[in-house]
């Protein structure tokens, strides 16, 4: 089973901080309002991601982490921070 998380990109990341299940496929879907250029792409070293997003546009990344713990991700200039949650 897939589960899926929306993530509004604004004024940084709403929510910041999400939760999702060790073990199973989770799709973030990252939907950025906000015209900053600093907000154009989400990264995540921990989750091993990097993807641009488009203006007004759902992006989807999935993530499947085996290991409980707290992974961070951030705008692709490393000012907007977010948090998954992993249990």
């Amino acid at each position: 089973m897939e589960n899926t998380v929306k993530i509004n990109v604004n004024n940084g990341y709403e929510p910041q901080t999400v939760t999702v299940p060790k073990g199973q496929s989770t799709r973030l879907v990252f939907n950025r309002t906000n015209p900053s250029a600093c907000l154009a792409a989400v990264q995540s070293n921990d989750l091993g991601f990097k993807q641009d997003l488009p203006l007004n546009e759902d992006v989807t990344v999935t993530i499947n982490p085996q290991q409980a713990g707290e992974y961070d991700y951030a705008c692709g200039m490393d000012m907007f921070r977010g948090k998954v949650v992993v249990k």
